[in-house]
This record gives structure tokens, C-alpha cells and sequence, in this order.
């Protein structure tokens, strides 16, 4: 298995926190990157021993966002879309050449529930604009923070969905799907699709709402 250096980017968030444990858990080194590395130091402490005590070695540390940037070979962007734009602007330089996951998902919450927000772009072409010798990828959109922190050793009966015009960025991507899934990402085309999978986690959510449910999504037919 292929192993990286992945920095979590709002790793003390419950998505990126649930992603930091599913990498570190399967072999990935993994640093835990928040404003101030005397927040992120304390979550990477609590994966490092929940990994532990359920019989792992886990190399996790916790970090400024600048410093984990910039010492990782895969940056994993798993921060509120309110701001996303400013927060990749400051980290331009430690994310220049490297490969980028998006996670980040525009969407409101009103009266009605959740709903996509009416962007020009989505938050994974954002990012490639900002810093453009970086390869972007959009992934892990529709994984439900509470299923990436729960005592599932797989998340087996979802997909990971990966869409990017690098190829070996996806191809990264999707072999990261693997401490998810237990099974390799599923390309789902250009990366202007993530215009149509980063709001989709509204659904999701309303579906959850309604049925009680951590859903997900599977693909049939492959």
C-alpha cells in the first residue's frame, strides 16, 4: 500500500477530524492542521490514542495550517466554505505544486433545510484558481462525519466519489478512499463536476433528518 504525509486542514472539525483518524488508522502519517497548532495538538493526541488503544501505531502530530501545509505531500481541505476562499489565499505558498483534496461544501441552512448555495464556482475550482500550479481534487463530500469517528472498521457500504482533471492527483485521491471504504475511489470525471457533487451533501443531510440515518452513496453497476 501506498503511504502519505496527508495535512488535514480543519482537522479539528468532526469531518476532518473523522478523516484524520480513517487515514492515520490505515498507515497514512497524518498532521492535524488548525489556526493555531495549540488547538490542533489536543485532537491529534485523542486520535493518536484511539488508534492505540485499538492495537495501532498511528503517526499523527497537530499543527498551524501553514506549518502542516507545507510539510505534507497530500493537503486535505476540510474547512467551512464560509472563508475558504481567504484561508487558501493565506496558505498559497505551503499548497503551490502539491496535491489538494477538496472536502469543502457550499451550502445554507434555512427554515426548509439544508440547500445548495448559488456559487459561481465550486469550492474545489476555487481552490484551483487560487493556487494554480496545485492539482485539486474533489472527494469525501458525502461521508458523514459521525461514520468516519464510529467504531466501523469500513465505511464498506458507501463510495467515495473523485473527480479532478490530474489524473495522478485522482488516482491519490482515490487510493485515500481505501481508509474509508476499504475499496479504491470511484473517478467521477472533470473537476467542474464537483459543481454538482459538492451540493448533493444537502440531500444527503435532508435525508438523514427524515429517516434518522447516516446515508451515503453507492454506486451500482461497476
Amino acid at each position: 500500500m501506498t503511504t502519505f504525509r496527508i495535512a488535514v486542514i480543519g482537522g479539528t472539525g468532526p469531518q476532518g477530524k473523522g478523516l484524520a483518524y480513517r487515514f492515520a488508522k490505515h498507515g497514512h502519517e497524518v498532521i492535524v492542521g488548525s489556526r493555531a497548532a495549540e488547538k490542533a495538538e489536543p485532537i491529534a493526541t485523542e486520535i493518536a490514542e484511539r488508534i492505540t488503544s485499538e492495537g495501532g501505531s498511528p503517526v499523527v502530530s497537530g499543527s498551524a495550517n501553514a506549518d502542516a501545509a507545507a510539510a505534507a505531500d497530500v493537503v486535505l481541505l476540510a474547512v467551512p466554505f464560509n472563508g475558504h476562499d481567504e484561508l487558501v489565499e493565506s496558505l498559497a505558498e505551503q499548497l503551490a505544486g502539491k496535491t489538494i483534496i477538496s472536502c469543502v461544501n457550499p451550502l445554507g441552512f434555512d427554515k426548509g433545510g439544508p440547500y445548495g448555495l448559488d456559487v459561481e464556482r465550486s469550492a474545489a475550482e476555487a481552490a484551483a484558481a487560487i493556487v494554480p500550479t496545485a492539482s485539486v481534487v474533489g472527494a469525501f463530500h458525502h461521508v458523514a462525519a459521525a461514520s468516519l469517528w464510529s467504531q466501523d472498521d469500513y465505511l464498506d457500504h458507501e463510495d467515495v466519489l473523485v473527480c479532478g482533471d490530474s489524473t495522478e492527483a485522482k488516482e491519490t485521491a482515490q487510493e485515500l478512499a481505501r481508509a474509508v471504504t476499504s475499496r479504491i475511489g470511484i473517478d467521477a470525471g472533470k473537476l467542474r463536476l464537483a459543481r454538482q457533487l459538492e451540493p448533493l451533501t444537502a440531500v444527503l443531510i435532508s435525508i438523514n433528518k427524515k429517516y434518522k440515518v447516516r446515508s451515503g452513496i453507492s454506486i451500482s453497476g461497476l
